[in-house]
């Protein structure tokens, strides 16, 4: 087939679940080969996730629990944002003061991910942030974690060996990577 014909057209569409997070939708869809189908699908906001590196090559990382997978995670700094039309770097900047107390200097954002897109819509937005300024970290009402510094080539080691298992975590990680390289703050 050609990529043109691999469309889905939606035929009706039906709101089950409206949410503070996502909504969840029930879609009909017709085929390429003509024949129905259903779609679930989830509207989310979107996120901001930032790789923030220290001039020693150490980078922030925070380990919260999370409920759903029922485990502690190793995550780089991240969140949802605040509205649809929020500014992402705004949101980014956010994020990372609110759960680590830093600000940077430097931001790039380095791409955005769809993180499954199967079913959901939410986009990741991922940013690099350098010449790392200390404050306090102001965590959201509900959030619980630990932030701390860990060196980028046992962060690397971890995503190889299958114990960093955070999507947005590992890819955001290995986007930095050449980057951090070429500004001198890892090894290549």
């Amino acid at each position: 087939m050609k990529d043109s014909e691999l469309t889905e057209k939606i035929v009706s569409r039906q709101l089950i679940y409206d949410g503070a997070v996502v909504h969840l939708e029930k879609w009909r869809v017709e085929l390429p080969n003509g024949r129905e189908a259903v779609r679930e699908a989830i509207y989310h906001v979107g996120a901001v996730a930032v790789v923030a590196c220290d001039e020693g090559g150490n980078i922030a990382m925070v380990k919260q629990y999370r409920v759903v997978p029922g485990r502690l995670m190793l995550e780089i700094p991240a969140g949802k944002l605040d509205g649809k039309g929020e500014d992402h770097l705004l949101a980014a900047k956010r994020e990372l003061s609110e759960e680590t107390g830093l600000d940077a200097e430097n931001w790039t954002h380095m791409t955005d991910v769809i993180t499954t897109p199967g079913f959901c819509d939410e986009r990741i937005a991922l940013y690099l942030a350098t010449g790392l300024r200390c404050g306090n970290n102001h965590p959201d009402e509900d959030e619980f974690l630990n932030a701390y510094f860990m060196p980028a080539k046992e962060l690397y080691d971890m995503i190889y060996s299958k114990e960093l298992c955070d999507a947005k975590s590992v890819c955001a990680l290995l986007f930095a990577r050449p980057l951090l390289a070429k500004m001198g703050l890892i090894d290549g």
